[in-house]
């Protein structure tokens, strides 16, 4: 399992005095990005090869509040995966020190090259690094997000 502990700070504090829908997203990224970095993609690499992750779509689901300072164990697996890891749904959940489930987001995407502008498969050593992710109970392979000729 690939997780990391994070804490609720203040920046990510809404009206109601708890975590805003918008901190998961960025908690989220960052250990999607964290992954990638620790499994030989950092941020200098994406930059090179012109390329990065593209979200385009993300789900969130709550199931008890998370206060000021508080610690969160974050894990992430992939939920979804084509074959050519054109097309991903990777999956966070955030757990209390205790162990009590807090969110989920479930982050639906691809890969962009910076250059073309348009949906590309990433190149085998990224491709490799998805792999070896830790999977969902529910994962399920996708279909690619390429046509056939295009890239």
């Amino acid at each position: 399992m690939f997780e990391r502990k994070l804490t609720a700070g203040w920046g990510d504090m809404d009206f109601n005095s708890h975590m805003r829908n918008t901190a998961y997203l960025d908690k989220s990224a960052d250990v999607r990005m964290m992954y990638f970095s620790e499994n030989g993609f950092p941020v200098a690499e994406f930059h090179r090869l012109r390329m990065g992750p593209v979200i385009l779509r993300d789900e969130l689901d709550y199931f008890r509040e998370v206060g000021l300072l508080e610690e969160l164990r974050i894990t992430l697996e992939v939920a979804e995966l084509s074959a050519d890891g054109s097309r991903f749904l990777m999956q966070n959940t955030f757990y209390r020190p205790d162990g009590k489930l807090v969110a989920r987001v479930r982050s639906q995407g691809g890969w962009l090259d910076l250059s073309t502008r348009k949906l590309t498969a990433p190149p085998d050593g990224l491709l490799a690094a998805i792999e070896r992710a830790p999977r969902s109970e529910d994962f399920k392979e996708v279909p690619s997000s390429l046509q056939k000729g295009k890239g």
